[in-house]
């Protein structure tokens, strides 16, 4: 009964801000790496954005140094702050969790519309 429900998408002007919020359900969430995928409209889906437990971080190069992410382990969440966004940034975005070991395995969230225009 593993459910990860992502919120917070919508429509914001270029260099507009957004931040998007993915609560987990049904795991053992400390032992997940949690993180952010996006996928615009006939593109493959591509990784924004990983944090382990211990809160390390990685970016896509496309937006280093715009997004953040972060995670509460007390609530079961993860977060991916977006700032300085661009017409290049709208996609469907993801939360995915993935537990590493033998066998490995993962879950997906339904995604979370971000549009940047004017």
């Amino acid at each position: 009964q593993a459910q990860l429900v992502e919120s917070g998408g919508g429509l914001v002007q270029p260099g507009g801000s957004l931040t998007l919020s993915c609560a987990a359900s049904g795991i053992m969430f400390h032992i997940y790496i949690m993180g952010w995928y996006r996928q615009a409209p006939g593109k493959q889906r591509e990784l924004v954005a990983t944090i382990t437990n211990g809160e390390s971080t990685n970016f896509a190069d496309s937006v280093k140094g715009r997004f953040t992410i972060s995670r509460d382990n007390a609530k079961n969440s993860v977060y991916l702050q977006m700032n300085s966004l661009k017409p290049e940034d709208t996609a469907v975005y993801y939360c995915h969790a993935q537990r590493v070991g033998v066998p490995p395995r993962d879950y997906w969230g339904q995604g979370t519309q971000v549009t940047v225009s004017s």
